[in-house]
């Protein structure tokens, strides 16, 4: 938001992120953009209902007229049909300018939004949404140059980022034992569990709350178990975050307990595990003369821009897009293999780029009385033959089978939505059964969606389903499989209905056993001091589908963990680990991961415990018989009245 004058006399302009805004309204911070635009933007994530106002306030040095451009885009012109879906105005003091923008075509592109005389001194300027339906601004540029068209795209954008918000990499003091980016269920497990065996670690997570796909931003239940396999004692970390009770279906924001993850960086793992939020991945540093070695991340921060340098010893790679391995060079695998690839009997005979897809989970409510939704003419039009007679998206809500998960992902959630939207228009206002649908109201959609499938990384093996199927023994086996083998496909019936599908069926084969996944696939094959985590491991397509669930890659988060503390511990890299080192790590998962004592819950033994709800667990047991305890919780304890095992009381 910094006034730069102009190389031309009594030329002045303004530059603002929009994701930067003082007052965000009803509008989300939207990251899904980023990967391909390098900055987050806002969106009127309304569900057909507008949205309140985001607003800031900025500082005129020049007075004048002044021209102002929004850099927006239509997201639903794509399908080619209707009117734009996003429109929303800008404001300045109250006034709205003329045109109304998220009507400038399929790409992201400066819109003008119109020309005001403004004075000196500060000025409220406001994005006003008009429909609910997702209408988005990247930044807004204000100039009194009436012939200045800001950049469009590509490093000439980046540069005029810059040359108006100039933003310094910063150095993070800190060289950690181990840098985790990406903060869902497996990032998360990770970077805790490493702080438990008492290593420096850091957590990168580009939301603003952690846990993925099983957070209040998306929804999903954790899949799988813990506790099992050669290894009984992984999943400690895992229980210690894990919401305490849910089913399937998504569920009201408060059953998944962000703040219980966020509290355990905290409180617990104070001054060795650090939680960044809000902080995306943008490059990778390597070593000189050693380019298979990261040294660094750089990270930009998702609302102010600000870039950070995180230097550590070790990396793990949790972002589900690879972020940090494939811009480290790290190969991949991206489809479905062919049969001849693997040998695997599930495999189709030929390869294919068909991954299982991105599902935007969303519910309703029934409330007394009759609830409106728009009329809807774009995207996907639907009838009385294709409708979908639904009362919320699950699972089955899945899109971007044929597309590319990383690249296209704004694309394919957009795809989700529209549809999702299309359809709840259909029912609610033209179907033969729209009485069914009457007092029904949209109560959550999520703005991001989650996704299942998109590049897996090589290791120095892959497994496969003949490895899950045919029980290969592997030594380096660790956390075990829990879940079928659960591929998902494009429903039939619905993608002969539309030229691209938005629903998708299930096929599960049950796994004989739980089967432990080796150690090899669990970091990058080429690239030295990378672990792999989530869904980024090294296995096939049809092995995947087993393991992708997120108790699993926890589990597999806390063999990380483990194998981290090995490496530093001996001065190895994670496959030297392997070559020289293999059975400390077995140690280390024999004995699990320390946890938290409320999370230990003992259930024989000689111990006692007293809980006082605001002074805390006071525990007992053969090795600790004496605590330091004050004249008011001693004299508690002898008023209970109760057999003592330990003399901790004072008497």
């Amino acid at each position: 938001m910094t006034p730069v004058p102009d190389k031309e006399e009594n030329m002045s302009s303004v530059f603002l992120e929009a994701e930067s805004f003082r007052n965000r309204g009803g509008w989300v911070v939207d990251t899904v953009p980023m990967h391909r635009m390098g900055s987050a933007c806002l969106m009127a994530h309304g569900a057909g209902v507008p949205v309140a106002d985001a607003e800031t306030e900025i500082d005129i040095d020049c007075p004048g007229e002044y021209h102002l451009f929004a850099r927006t885009r239509d997201w639903t012109a794509v399908w080619e049909r209707g009117t734009p879906a996003g429109r929303f105005t800008l404001r300045i003091d109250g006034i709205d300018l003329p045109t109304e923008l998220g009507t400038n075509g399929a790409e992201w592109a400066w819109q003008k939004a119109g020309s005001i005389r403004l004075t000196q001194g500060k000025h409220r300027l406001a994005l006003h949404d008009l429909t609910g339906f997702n209408g988005r601004c990247d930044a807004i540029y204000l100039t009194t140059d009436p012939e200045e068209i800001p950049p469009d795209g590509g490093a000439e954008l980046d540069a005029f980022r810059r040359e108006h918000t100039p933003i310094e990499t910063a150095d993070d003091p800190v060289i950690y034992d181990l840098v985790v980016a990406g903060g869902g269920i497996a990032g998360t497990v990770t970077a805790l569990a490493a702080a438990r065996l008492g290593l420096t670690a850091l957590l990168l997570q580009d939301r603003p709350v952690p846990g993925g796909c099983n957070s209040s931003e998306i929804r999903v239940p954790l899949g799988g178990c813990t506790h099992i396999g050669p290894y009984p004692n992984i999943g400690n970390t895992v229980r210690e975050i894990a919401p305490l009770f849910l089913t399937p279906g998504a569920k009201p924001a408060q059953w998944y307990e962000d703040t219980r993850k966020i509290n355990a960086f905290r409180v617990d793992c104070a001054g060795k595990a650090e939680l960044r939020l809000n902080e995306h991945v943008v490059a990778v540093e390597t070593a000189p003369g050693d380019p298979a070695r990261i040294t660094a991340v750089i990270t930009r921060h998702t609302l102010t821009g600000q870039e950070t340098r995180y230097r550590g010893r070790l990396f793990s790679d949790c972002t589900g897009d690879g972020s940090v391995a494939a811009a480290a060079g790290a190969s991949f695998l991206y489809g479905t293999e062919g049969r001849e690839i693997f040998g695997e009997s599930l495999a189709p005979e030929r390869s294919s780029r068909e991954v299982m897809g991105l599902s935007v989970l969303w519910t309703s409510v029934e409330e007394d009385h009759p609830v409106p939704f728009p009329e809807i003419d774009w995207g996907v039009e639907f009838n009385e033959e294709n409708c979908r007679c639904v009362t919320e998206g699950d699972w089955e809500a899945e899109c971007g089978q044929y597309r590319d998960q990383v690249e296209e992902a704004e694309y394919i959630r957009d795809y989700s939505l529209m549809t999702t939207f299309a359809n709840w228009s259909w029912l609610k206002n033209r179907s033969r059964r729209k009485a069914e649908w009457a007092n029904r109201r949209i109560d959550w959609i999520s703005a991001c969606g989650g996704k299942r499938e998109g590049r897996r990384f090589l290791g120095d093996y892959v497994m496969t389903q003949r490895d899950i199927e045919e029980e290969i023994p592997h030594p380096d086996g660790t956390a075990a499989l829990s879940w079928s083998i659960d591929l998902h496909y494009p429903e039939p019936e619905n993608r002969a209905a539309f030229a691209e599908p938005f629903r998708s069926c299930a096929y599960h084969r049950g796994i004989r056993s739980f089967y432990p996944v080796p150690y090899r696939c669990l970091y990058a094959r080429d690239v030295k001091n990378l672990f792999l985590g989530g869904r980024l491991l090294s296995l096939s397509h049809i092995a995947f589908s087993a393991a992708r669930v997120m108790r699993t890659l926890g589990c597999l988060g806390e063999v990380v963990a483990m194998a981290a503390k090995v490496c530093c511990e001996k001065e190895v890299l994670p496959r030297e680990l392997y070559l020289h080192h293999l059975e400390a790590l077995r140690e280390r998962m024999r004995a699990g991961i320390p946890t938290p004592e409320q999370f230990a819950c003992p259930s024989v033994g000689r111990w006692e415990s007293y809980h006082f709800k605001e002074r805390g667990y006071f525990h007992y047991d053969e090795r600790q018989q004496c605590y330091e305890l004050d004249e008011r919780t001693k004299a508690d304890i002898r008023a209970l009245g109760r057999e003592h095992l330990f003399p901790h009381t004072g008497n």
